[in-house]
């Protein structure tokens, strides 16, 4: 007698193992799918990152890619305001036609280059009867002065000018003392 087995009980066995296999594969391909989706949406995250970082260089690059051209412009600009200054009103009424012209030439000049300074986002810090902002002004002295409230701007040595959002140059001030406090300290001294 020979000893057969049928055909269906031999594929069974087989059939369990394949399946234990496929299940197996199966798990492993689906974790492999997980990680490979996990690591392209970090790769998709960082790509956006990157391109948002890029964009806000380049505004930044923009707006103030002139700063240090700005800068050495600046002391052009102080040099014809010391001109002006020098001569003064005084020379301005006391000159001939061409003096005259000649002043006025120079002012022409001095309001066409902070023009041009404007035009490229750089503006002056009005900083004459302001109260004092450290953000903005830098203290060289103060004036005992008792007709304006203290920490009042009262003198400007130098100019100061922001381009964008950005200081370029803080202006150099003289800053009352003395004088009735100014803002809501003076209003809690009632």
């Amino acid at each position: 007698m020979t000893d057969r087995t049928s055909p269906a009980a031999e594929a069974a066995p087989e059939t369990k193992s394949d399946e234990v296999v496929e299940a197996g594969a199966e798990a492993k391909l689906r974790q492999e799918n997980a990680e490979l989706k996990d690591r392209l949406l970090r790769a998709l995250a960082e790509m956006e990152n990157l391109r948002k970082r890029t964009e806000r260089e380049v505004a930044d690059a923009r707006a103030y890619g002139v700063s240090s051209f700005a800068r050495d412009v600046l002391s052009v600009s102080d040099n014809i305001g010391r001109a002006l200054q020098a001569t003064g009103e005084d020379w301005k009424k006391q000159a001939d036609e061409s003096g005259k012209a000649l002043f006025e030439g120079v002012e022409l000049t001095e309001r066409d280059l902070l023009k041009a300074l404007e035009k490229h986002g750089v503006r002056k810090i009005e900083a004459q009867g302001q109260k004092f902002d450290p953000h903005l002004h830098q203290a060289m002295y103060e004036v005992p002065d008792a007709s304006v409230p203290a920490g009042t701007v009262v003198q400007v040595l130098q100019s100061g000018f922001t381009i964008g959002d950005r200081i370029l140059r803080p202006a150099l001030v003289g800053v009352a003392k003395g004088g009735p406090k100014s803002g809501p300290d003076a209003q809690n001294d009632n």
